[in-house]
């Protein structure tokens, strides 16, 4: 199977966390791009930097590589090898899906580890400039 395209999104992001019953900010639900995950213990917003949110703690300074899509469910492993090539670089992730793809979210400080890295391994990588 060929290797698949990534692209690196424009935007700084950053990854929140709140507690389980805040309601989800208006701000966040206009953004053009966000992804929230709930459980018992916490909600996680993950929103472009320029996204105010109030929040029990935050992490800033992401970049997204997006998996260019779409993307069957059925497909196996792309999560992991992707994951692999990233850990070897020594390179932090932070992953969410949407049903069509997969966003890896790196800092911004080893973006460019991420990319030497993702190219080496046979992947493409295109710039969202």
């Amino acid at each position: 199977m060929p290797k698949q395209t990534l692209l690196v999104r424009e935007s700084l992001f950053t990854i929140h966390s709140l507690d389980p019953e805040n309601d989800i900010p208006a701000s966040v639900l206009k953004s053009p791009l966000f992804f929230l995950g709930k459980t018992e213990d916490e909600l996680s917003i993950v929103v472009p930097d320029s996204i105010d949110v109030p929040s029990l703690d935050s992490d800033d300074g992401w970049r997204a590589l997006e998996l260019l899509g779409p993307l069957h469910l059925s497909m196996v492993g792309i999560m992991a090898q992707i994951g692999e090539v990233l850990a070897s670089a020594k390179v932090a992730i932070f992953v969410v899906s949407t049903f069509d793809t997969d966003f890896f979210l790196v800092k911004d400080n080893k973006l460019k580890d991420a990319v030497r890295a993702l190219k080496g391994a046979g992947y493409t990588v295109n710039q969202d400039i």
